[in-house]
């Protein structure tokens, strides 16, 4: 007997099968890389236990935790005229062609690379699929892809609840309860900026501290004025393809 984990390209679940390994030596984990046209298939039919899945997803009849984000990235061949951005808007892209999409992502990438368009995918993707001839452009203002654990509700038992406790980090010894809930993105941003502030404060102390607060409104200021250079950079990519 074993608990069956399908996972998307893009997961890497190593970290999670040595933990498993550790803690349930008597019920091995068998672990399998699916593509995403196939990610609910097995796992509805029985054939494993859990999956990774990259959302959305239809979700009756299953338990979903959403996990982690995943940065886009605009696939460009590699002498494109944005090849060297450091950022670009989906803006930009506008009138550029787009490279067929493939259930494949090795495949679409394939085709950025014979020069048939741009293909927007998920950093760990273009990761994954690094190719010399195709370079990955973070994308500014285009909405993240999310990952997520999901199982049917039929199949919520101890062992089930147990490698969800893997994944979200509880020991051996602590309990669901114990779990810090999950934080959304917009408060996950707020409490990492709180804690920065004060990491920052508690280096600097007393009047560097308020040093600090004031170099923070510089930083704002020197900021807005790096947000006015993107837009002058913007304006010359747009310059460069003749627009």
């Amino acid at each position: 007997m074993a608990l069956r984990l399908d996972y998307v390209a893009g997961v890497s679940p190593s970290k999670w099968l040595r933990a498993w390994g550790e803690r349930r030596a008597d019920l091995p984990l068998e672990a399998a890389r699916v593509d995403e046209h196939e990610q609910l298939e097995r796992l509805r039919s029985g054939e494993v236990d859990l999956a990774f899945v990259r959302l959305p997803v239809e979700a009756d009849g299953l338990h979903l935790i959403p996990l982690w984000e995943e940065l886009a990235v605009v696939a460009l061949p590699k002498e494109h005229p944005f090849a060297d951005e450091a950022e670009l808007a989906l803006a930009d892209l506008d009138g550029e062609p787009a490279a067929p999409v493939q259930s494949d992502p090795a495949m679409t990438l394939e085709l950025v690379a014979a020069g048939t368009g741009y293909a927007i995918v998920p950093h760990s993707i273009a990761r994954l699929h690094q190719r010399r001839d195709v370079v990955a452009v973070p994308l500014a203002d285009a909405p993240p892809t999310r990952i997520a654990l999901v199982w049917r509700v039929e199949r919520d038992d101890d062992d089930i609840q147990e490698f969800v406790g893997v994944v979200r980090g509880r020991t051996a010894r602590s309990s669901r309860a114990d779990e810090t809930p999950e934080l959304s993105p917009a408060k996950a941003a707020k409490k990492a900026a709180a804690e920065r502030r004060a990491a920052e404060a508690a280096r600097g102390g007393g009047k560097n501290a308020a040093k600090g607060k004031n170099t923070g409104k510089g930083a704002s200021a020197r900021s807005g004025t790096g947000r006015g250079a993107s837009g002058r950079s913007a304006s010359q990519r747009g310059r460069r393809k003749g627009r």
